[in-house]
């Protein structure tokens, strides 16, 4: 997530420890698959609740699609580089089974069955959003909620390169890191 490459980034660049983790939490308040996006995911679930999740997916895969990247046909739902996130896919499952799931999760897991086909599905603010909502929290609190869950990561990933050199970021070897033709300036 740009929010923990941020932090890695503090934490390599020396910054003060005290300062890894609001700087990875101001990434994380943005709209991609940041705390805006919890807050969006929110509206759009509490808005959707009571309509046919097939019958919403039809209406918004008509609007055109990115070509590539990551595409969210809803706050919350959509691709990552072209493709499902598992983790997201995953977590809801497991949530959707637990006794306290309800219908914002229920709802959010037909949603996402229905976009599967286009390689879509739950991404990480939607799965949040949808827990907040069963716990009936107000779409404003949604964004403070997401960096708070997320924060303690955030913070390890800053302080584990905290007083390393450079070298230590999980950069791409030679043989991974490709550059279109047109972007080569020879």
């Amino acid at each position: 997530h740009p929010a923990t490459r941020a932090a890695m980034n503090a934490g390599v660049g020396k910054s003060r420890p005290a300062h890894i983790l609001p700087i990875g939490l101001s990434v994380l308040g943005g709209g991609h698959l940041g705390g805006e996006e919890v807050c969006d995911a929110m509206i759009f679930l509490r808005h959707n609740i009571a309509n046919d999740p097939a019958q919403v997916a039809s209406e918004l895969s008509q609007e055109k699609r990115a070509d590539n990247g990551d595409w969210h046909i809803a706050p919350g739902f959509g691709s990552r580089f072209g493709s499902l996130d598992p983790h997201p896919q995953q977590t809801a499952k497991l949530l959707g089974q637990q006794e306290g799931a309800g219908r914002f999760l229920a709802w959010g897991e037909n949603f996402a069955t229905e976009i599967a086909a286009a390689c879509m599905g739950w991404l990480s603010p939607g799965v949040v959003a949808a827990v907040l909502c069963e716990l009936d929290f107000h779409p404003r609190a949604g964004a403070g909620l997401f960096q708070l869950i997320c924060a303690p990561g955030i913070l390890a990933h800053g302080l584990e390169l905290a007083n390393k050199p450079i070298t230590a970021m999980p950069f791409l070897d030679e043989d991974h890191y490709d550059i279109t033709p047109n972007a080569r300036k020879d």
